[in-house]
């Protein structure tokens, strides 16, 4: 096993002027499962292709254990990759694409065996050794490939958007199995996705980005709990935090009749981060016009406009320009009535409005 380690590497596609990645540094630990998390174009993609060999690496470089690998060719990085599509060979066996790596490499025949006997144990494929992929379904096409990687017995996993393919009730049972079987492993995995429930869910850390540039990288509860600014604020977590620009007035921000408490240096505006799980129902606070509501059985969402005119959206130029209230599912309010919250001040978070980082 090992450790990966990005030391300032940044890549710059020809006919571009903006890096796709810029300048990243990132260390994952000997056995960690971290995940690359961010919108379309962040660079997560390209991070992992240049940790793969796949882009070169403009500046900076690249280190697998002790070894710089930024001018190692990617069959000798010791890594293996899951990828989108499952690129199975339609000629082959089950057995036949899980061991073709091995072949190639010379194994023996006896060690090929075993090498995917074992991997298919660990992936409940015993039973499709014998079968051609288009016998399988999506989900086991997943599980075959891998079992590909994982008969290299590599150093590091490198997983790019693997369940995207796969419908909304498989993903979930696949990326709970992929986790638990890093877990047993302990092979290092870098994992990409554009989904954050799938990267919060699977990963020891996560890191998210934006633009090509790393905004934070921790744990997914302090991502949650503590985002930095208000891109990671926005981003992770389902459904979305609000974010909400608020007039500054006698130390507080104010979203309607809601008063909260801010800091001297905060200046004249200051855009007011809160869950849709933090809002309670109040006789006086913030006022929202509820529009949709979404009654899950356990849970209930309320979909709305602010109602309050000092009130702005911070992401008003993106679709998520709304308030989302989780409400008691058994009282939800009717679409058209304008209900009253407050919120835990404990559980508010604050975001420069200009360059949208934390104030606390």
């Amino acid at each position: 096993m090992a450790s990966v380690v990005f030391e300032s590497a940044s890549r710059t596609y020809p006919g571009t002027t903006a890096p796709a990645v810029n300048n990243l540094n990132l260390t994952v630990n000997d056995g960690e499962f971290l995940v690359l998390v961010g919108p379309s174009g962040c660079g997560k993609s390209t991070s992992l292709r240049m940790l793969a060999g796949l882009e070169e690496i403009d500046t900076g470089r690249i280190l697998i254990g002790d070894r710089d690998v930024t001018n190692v060719a990617p069959k000798d990085r010791d890594i293996a990759m899951v990828f989108q599509s499952y690129a199975l060979y339609p000629h082959m066996s089950v057995a036949e694409n899980m061991g073709f790596a091995l072949k190639i490499a010379g194994k023996s025949k006896e060690e090929r065996q075993r090498r995917v006997l074992e991997a298919a144990k660990l992936l409940d494929l015993v039973p499709y050794l014998d079968r051609k992929p288009k016998a399988l379904s999506g989900g086991q096409r997943q599980r075959v490939a891998m079992g590909r990687a994982i008969v290299r017995e590599p150093q590091v996993f490198l997983m790019d958007e693997p369940l995207s393919n796969l419908d909304a009730k498989l993903r979930v049972a696949t990326r709970t199995q992929i986790a638990a079987l890093q877990r047993r492993l302990g092979i290092t995995t870098v994992y990409v996705t554009h989904d954050q429930v799938e990267a919060m869910t699977m990963g020891d850390r996560v890191a998210v980005l934006k633009d090509g540039l790393l905004q934070q990288v921790d744990t997914p509860r302090n991502l949650y709990d503590h985002p930095l600014n208000a891109f990671v604020a926005g981003f992770i977590g389902s459904p979305a935090m609000n974010l909400l620009n608020a007039p500054v007035s006698g130390g507080k921000a104010m979203l309607g009749d809601l008063a909260i408490d801010v800091p001297s240096s905060a200046g004249a505006s200051v855009t007011v981060g809160i869950r849709p799980e933090s809002f309670t129902p109040s006789t006086k606070g913030f006022h929202v016009l509820a529009e949709v509501v979404e009654e899950l059985g356990a849970d209930a969402f309320v979909y709305g406009r602010s109602a309050d005119s000092n009130v702005d959206y911070a992401n008003k130029d993106e679709e998520g320009a709304q308030v989302i209230i989780r409400w008691d599912p058994k009282h939800p309010p009717k679409p058209g009535e304008t209900i009253t919250v407050t919120a835990n001040p404990a559980l508010v978070h604050l975001f420069n409005s200009t360059t949208g980082e934390r104030i606390k």
